[in-house]
């Protein structure tokens, strides 16, 4: 649930913003509690826990369709392939290259819609740079180290081990550490404050 949770939370901003909506804290709240109900229900139908795979949201943002009702259809089409297995093997037909090539550009919209949004961050503060760079590095470590790990515990192999959660674990233990716990006793922190609250000495 915890990688499921972290994939949710980073593509409905990503998608708001293609959208031209941006995602509240409440968007997130109802997006959040919609995929972990359909995740208990899938369970129950035969199937595995769903995901909003981020796929999609290079899908929309290449071809510009934001219409609710064509993710209707596409649900009821992929009901259709399900239910008849005919139809799911003439879609296997479609030569491993074409969905190659289509992975490409989904994916690389997606690494561009995630740069846009780091654009954003304000990357002219240092820790924000050493956040994002940490955070890369977590999430890189299981894919090119896999047995990186392989000392730890099993529960911490079981969330370390996917680069989704250890990247998305250390981005929120940094953001806690640099700017809730860190600004507490910081100088920097105390001017701001200072001078936010009239309370300094004035200098002549």
């Amino acid at each position: 649930m915890l990688v499921l949770m972290t994939e949710s939370s980073a593509g409905m901003p990503a998608l708001g913003e293609i959208c031209d909506r941006p995602a509240t804290a409440a968007t997130l709240t109802r997006g959040l509690r919609t995929d972990g109900l359909a995740t208990l229900l899938g369970p129950v139908f035969g199937g595995f826990p769903t995901s909003a795979f981020a796929q999609n949201v290079g899908v929309v943002s290449l071809t510009r369709v934001r219409s609710r009702y064509v993710v209707a259809l596409a649900g009821a089409t992929l009901l259709v392939l399900g239910a008849f297995p005919v139809l799911g093997a003439v879609v296997s037909l479609v030569p491993m290259p074409v969905l190659g090539g289509a992975g490409i550009v989904l994916f690389g919209s997606i690494a561009v819609s995630g740069i846009r949004t780091l654009s954003e961050a304000g990357l002219d503060d240092s820790s924000h740079i050493i956040l994002v760079a940490v955070s890369l590095g977590a999430g890189i470590i299981p894919l090119a180290a896999p047995a990186f790990y392989a000392d730890f515990p099993a529960w911490a192999q079981t969330v370390l081990g996917s680069g989704i959660s250890a990247g998305a674990l250390t981005a929120v233990g940094l953001n806690l550490f640099f700017h809730h716990l860190g600004t507490r006793s910081s100088p920097r922190a105390a001017v701001l404050s200072a001078a936010s609250s009239g309370s300094g000495t004035q200098i002549p």
